[in-house]
């Protein structure tokens, strides 16, 4: 690895890198407030409103890993200055849009351009800060930032939407690309990995189109479970990672070394990050559906509806980071799931004429407080036991793992709602928003049998002392994404 030099610039450096980090979150979560109002305007399907969402969480996850062999190889500034300026190209292709298949595309664009920024992002931040207090300040100040980015996209894009329009909500990227490409060309070093690095073509080809493949396979799940392409896009996608596993155990450099998820607690908690990515991505947008469509809320009164949710998490956070070297992992991280599966299952009970102070906000606290109990441990088992020179390999899985979680999951619960809401209006006569309640509630109710599934994987996966599972040294203090 080339030596880092001590830049004066460093914490300069640190606002540049800290301000991709949040746009990269942020357009997570800024897009979900404008979708009814994209919906009406474009004419979008209930199935392309779903793949506005999908499509950037799956590029950005299937390409993480690649991303950031990209950036180690090519070189970090040099990637990180190519992502800037594709995700502001990408912006603009979106907030122009004139169809549904120009916003999808344009949204997987961007997925495509984040895949190079995080982990050019991270690798900066890691070259720039290498040890001791300022590197410890500096990684608190970017995971700061990550967990404030999802609140911060859904106030943006509330506020953007109902007082300007829609296509604002991917617009406004251009002013953070516009600061990030200026503070990156005076502020940030180039570096890059040395020796003969060679990519993984193969294992890069097979684990995108086998991703793919499977999160489009449960996308068509909508229209019937037993349907040929049903059956065949899963089946494929199966085969396609089966044949990733297989190319990674055998090539010299490959993308994902397989030691990192071959552990029993991280690959443990690479599966409850799947599933918690499902549910942050795939039940908070259909509860942003609930408080526009049927509670009748304005985006922004609809984006600050949302916002316990995430108070919630930032306020257990740091109670949870002091309880963690006294309780270790497994309490947390067993309890933490089965208290979100509580909030969703009272969410579940929602009504067409409900009141948003007792359906809905009670169960929004709850989400974020088990959240947050999860979070936390979660991002240290990610890097338990792994070498340094692994480390941003296991963040970047880590951070695959929610986005990829997020993009099936979101299938699964709009293959769920659809079947509900169709069948209650179709069959039985239903109104119309009597019918979409039943649908949010079904799943709501599928989100909550997640998160117990996810406590199960907790308490079998995560064993060991408090000694075995929290990582030692700068591994430690490296955080994942997103």
């Amino acid at each position: 690895m080339s030596t880092p030099v001590r830049s004066p610039n460093r914490w300069l450096a640190l606002v540049v890198l800290s301000l991709t980090q949040l746009v990269v979150v942020l357009d997570g979560t800024i897009v979900n407030i404008a979708l009814p109002q994209a919906q009406i305007e474009l004419g979008l399907s209930d199935s392309e409103r779903q793949w506005v969402v999908t499509a950037y969480a799956l590029a950005f996850g299937a390409l993480l890993l690649l991303g950031g062999r990209i950036a180690d190889y090519w070189g970090r500034k040099r990637t990180f200055l190519v992502g800037m300026v594709g995700f502001g190209a990408a912006s603009v292709f979106g907030g122009l849009a004139q169809n549904g298949t120009e916003l999808i595309a344009a949204r997987g664009l961007q997925g495509l351009f984040a895949a190079m920024l995080a982990p050019a992002a991270l690798a900066l931040l890691t070259m720039t800060f290498t040890h001791g207090k300022d590197r410890n300040t500096a990684f608190a100040v970017f995971g700061t930032i990550a967990g404030a980015g999802a609140a911060i996209g859904l106030l943006l894009g509330g506020a953007l939407t109902e007082f300007a329009d829609w296509r604002w909500c991917l617009l406004v990227n251009m002013f953070f690309v516009i600061l990030g490409l200026i503070g990156g060309l005076l502020f940030l070093s180039e570096s890059k990995a040395d020796g003969d690095n060679r990519y993984d073509v193969w294992g890069a080809i097979t684990v995108i189109l086998g991703l793919g493949s499977l999160v489009y396979g449960f996308s068509l799940a909508e229209g019937g479970w037993g349907s040929a392409d049903t059956i065949g896009f899963l089946f494929g996608g199966i085969v396609l990672l089966a044949a990733f596993v297989w190319i990674e155990s055998r090539v010299a450099q490959p993308l994902l070394p397989l030691n990192i998820v071959a552990n029993r607690v991280r690959g443990g908690a690479f599966l409850i990050q799947a599933v918690s990515g499902s549910v942050m991505i795939g039940a908070t947008l259909y509860l942003t559906f609930h408080l526009q469509i049927v509670l009748g809320m304005a985006p922004f009164a609809s984006g600050l509806a949302s916002l316990p949710l995430t108070v919630a998490i930032m306020l257990v956070a740091p109670i949870a980071t002091k309880l963690l070297p006294l309780s270790g992992p497994r309490p947390m991280m067993v309890g933490g799931p089965l208290l979100v599966a509580v909030g969703l299952a009272y969410l579940s009970r929602i009504t067409a004429d409900g009141d948003y102070f007792v359906q809905v906000l009670p169960a929004l606290v709850l989400m974020g407080f088990g959240m947050g109990f999860v979070f936390v441990p979660l991002q240290n088992l990610a890097l338990s036991g792994v070498a340094p020179h692994d480390a941003g390999a296991a963040s970047a899985t880590a951070n695959s793992a929610m986005q990829i979680g997020g993009s099936i999951g979101l299938s699964i619960f709009t293959a769920i709602y659809a079947a509900t809401a169709g069948t209650t209006n179709g069959l039985t006569g239903t109104p119309l928003l009597e019918a979409f309640t039943s649908g949010y509630s079904a799943t709501f109710l599928a989100a909550a049998v997640g998160m117990v599934l996810a406590s199960v994987i907790a308490a079998v996966f995560i064993r060991g002392t408090k000694t075995e599972l929290l990582p030692q040294g700068d591994a430690a203090a490296m955080v994942h994404v997103g």
